[in-house]
């Protein structure tokens, strides 16, 4: 009269189960099955341990695995292959920013020697030299500075007419950065030669 409903339904699932069921069931094995016996119990936990590594061998088996992904990212680097690539570098839009700049003369990327031969102006000891590598100063960063507004502004409108509908989010930061590193030195490498559309 004052049972609970839970133990009903409990009383009544434990009546319709046998009778479900296909297999005769063990009645002194509530959990379905028989219990193993000692010697294939030892035998599987035996066959467990063996297959588990040793603390030093999942190191190295790490290890390895990053060094392979290093390796094909290396090559994917070299390549140009999207799928290795890093996440910086993946993407429609980073590729067309990337050819975008490679198809251009950029001034930026000449600022690393330029800046060798100013130093080494600056550094004679004679006041006419010194004050041209001064000057050249001023022109380089002015002209790199020029150069690179231009390039954010063609880089803003063709994103903007190529990618009307994808994020474009440090695409042409990205860009810029590249420009100022010497073509050859560029990662990934240059896909398209100067002069060619992206």
């Amino acid at each position: 009269m004052f049972r609970s409903r839970a133990k009903e339904e409990k009383a009544v699932s434990v009546v319709k189960t046998p009778a479900d069921s296909k297999q005769p069931r063990d009645p002194q094995a509530p959990k379905g099955r028989p219990t193993p016996k000692r010697s294939q119990a030892q035998s599987q936990r035996r066959s467990v341990a063996n297959t588990s590594m040793t603390r030093k061998e999942a190191a190295k088996r790490q290890r390895e695995e990053r060094r392979a992904a290093m390796e094909r990212q290396r090559q994917a680097l070299a390549s140009g292959d999207e799928r290795y690539l890093p996440a910086r570098d993946k993407g429609p839009v980073r590729k067309f920013a990337r050819d975008f700049v490679d198809s251009r003369f950029n001034i930026a990327e000449w600022f690393l020697p330029m800046a060798v031969v100013i130093l080494v102006l600056s550094m004679v000891q004679v006041a006419r030299l010194q004050n041209v590598a001064l000057l050249l100063w001023l022109v380089v960063i002015v002209l790199i500075v020029l150069d690179s507004v231009v390039t954010a502004v063609r880089l803003k409108k063709a994103l903007r007419e190529r990618f009307a509908d994808e994020p474009k989010r440090g695409a042409v930061a990205y860009a810029l950065m590249r420009s100022l590193q010497m073509r050859r030195l560029r990662l990934p490498k240059p896909q398209v030669k100067r002069g060619e559309r992206p």
